[in-house]
């Protein structure tokens, strides 16, 4: 995106409040900390050390998924000097949102030099309402999930350039978004990917008390629609009640949108054209019963079309922007596609070697098996609570949520949890829908500002490009509300919806038939 000289930061807000007492506590401490580079050095060092001293404490599990007995290996010994030594080049080059984010980028960066977002930013902005700025950002961001991770990446540069292209924080626009698409990933109104990939585990970890059962990819959708209509407000507030008036006046470059001339109105109506025409050409990949993108079963959810999202989405941007930068001029030769896309990842260079430090924090922690053992030993430590009901429920969705801090992957997570969680809650006479419905929810709202997620690396890297001195301290004390607030809501509403004993989707409910 494109790259405005950065302000320096701003001293923390000094409103008054227990809220703003709490953040700005957490803002001092958070901006003493080394810079994030340093931290996953730091982090790296401290898992290689733990693993050593937990794997000579004979630490183990046993994965309720596998019934194997899981060890804490120790990175300290000539096998972990080798496997840290060896794959340090392959954890970076397989590190997942690296490739999303630089494949991404290709399409955005053309579209950006060209001009072609700052256009639709003047179509889009210079025609609606300013009030209806956030909502839009944030119900984006609810909705970006559909497309998988790809909306951590797209939407918050794009937002904010919005806000800041009508004289707002472009840091509150970028974290509204961010929060939505993060803290709201389980909340949406289309059933999705992540929909089907955890059903698929929900259904093997209920089939160990019933082999008969079957889980159904929509069974949440009732809860998850109506969550996402709770939070789009609450988010919406948030943005404009707590985290504006915490970021102060900008007093950065401002962007200010002039209306469209009329070569830029005939760019956007051939980009348009070119992205209708490209959405038929992946409608015919997609819609035909025998269709290439389709699954072997013929199915959707699960198939390659959700496995090609990042390249679709490439597309999406590049082949307007390649319409748009031929009418208007900008784009002359190929010379001029190929200069944009490598002014694109010029822009990405902290991006680039954060993510290279954090690929090798994460490999070695998954390395040791120190998550796994977190996880399971958590699980354990709820059941030995001994607690029933509404109790068990509330303490299994802050189980999964502290869990959340240290591995980032649902799928992953619920790989562990739900071979304990779905039985026993089967036992007590719950629906497996309800007991992935709880672990969803503890999933989500600490997705905002958990560090496993590797996508608040990118949205620090990106928030400095307003703010050059940007903390950790400062951009976690503004996301930290979306968590408090989102969890406060969305467990009030899983209360409210026990009470009633609503129906969680289309065949499943709250308790077992």
């Amino acid at each position: 995106m494109s790259q405005p000289t950065p302000q320096t930061n701003q001293p923390p807000s000094k409103q008054k409040g227990v809220l703003n007492v709490f953040l700005n506590v957490i803002e001092r401490v958070g901006n003493k900390l080394p810079d994030p580079v340093t931290l996953f050095i730091i982090f790296a060092l401290l898992v290689i050390i733990a693993s050593h001293f937990v794997a000579q404490a004979g630490v183990s599990v046993v994965n309720p998924a596998t019934d194997e007995t899981v060890e804490a290996i120790s990175l300290m010994s000539a096998e972990g000097l080798r496997m840290i030594m060896t794959n340090m080049v392959k954890n970076f080059a397989e590190f997942p949102p690296l490739g999303l984010v630089l494949v991404t980028m290709i399409g955005v960066g053309v579209a950006e030099s060209v001009g072609l977002i700052t256009a639709l930013l003047k179509k889009i902005v210079l025609g609606s309402p300013k009030s209806l700025i956030t909502i839009s950002i944030v119900t984006a961001g609810m909705l970006a999930n559909i497309a998988g991770d790809a909306g951590f990446i797209v939407l918050p540069p794009i937002a904010a350039l919005v806000f800041m292209s009508v004289g707002r924080h472009p840091i509150a626009g970028m974290v509204a978004a961010y929060a939505a698409v993060a803290g709201g990933f389980s909340a949406n109104f289309i059933v999705n990917m992540l929909d089907a990939l955890l059903a698929g585990f929900t259904q093997g970890a209920a089939q160990i008390i019933d082999p008969n059962y079957i889980a159904n990819p929509a069974m949440n959708w009732y809860f998850l629609a109506v969550s996402a209509f709770i939070l789009i407000p609450i988010a919406v507030f948030i943005t404009e009640k707590v985290v504006e008036p915490r970021l102060g006046e900008y007093k950065g470059p401002q962007m200010k949108l002039e209306k469209l001339t009329k070569v830029e109105g005939k760019g956007l109506m051939w980009a348009g054209i070119a992205t209708l025409a490209y959405i038929a050409i992946i409608s015919l990949m997609i819609i035909p019963t025998n269709a290439p993108l389709r699954a072997e079963d013929g199915g959707i959810i699960i198939s390659p079309f959700m496995n090609s999202l990042v390249p679709i989405i490439m597309g999406l941007f590049l082949l307007p922007a390649l319409a748009y930068g031929i009418v208007t001029k900008e784009i002359r030769s190929d010379k001029d596609v190929a200069e944009a896309m490598g002014k694109s990842m010029g822009t990405m260079g902290m991006y680039i070697i954060l993510a290279f430090f954090a690929a090798q924090f994460i490999a070695y922690f998954n390395w040791s098996n120190l998550g796994v053992i977190l996880a399971i030993s958590g699980a354990d430590f709820l059941k030995s609570m001994n607690f029933t009901g509404l109790p068990l429920l509330i303490g299994f969705i802050l189980i999964s949520a502290s869990l959340n801090m240290f591995i980032g992957s649902a799928s992953a997570k619920w790989a562990i949890l739900g071979p304990v969680f779905v039985p026993m809650f089967m036992l007590l006479g719950y629906d497996p829908a309800f007991t992935q419905l709880a672990y969803r929810i503890g999933d989500s709202i600490t997705n905002p500002i958990t560090p496993m997620f590797a996508y608040f690396a990118i949205l620090l890297a990106t928030a400095r490009r307003y703010d050059k001195n940007l903390g950790l301290g400062s951009l976690i004390a503004v996301m930290i509300p979306y968590t408090i607030f989102f969890a406060i809501f969305w467990i009030a509403l899983f209360i409210i919806w026990y009470l009633i004993g609503l129906p969680l989707g289309p065949g499943s409910n709250i308790h077992l038939p």
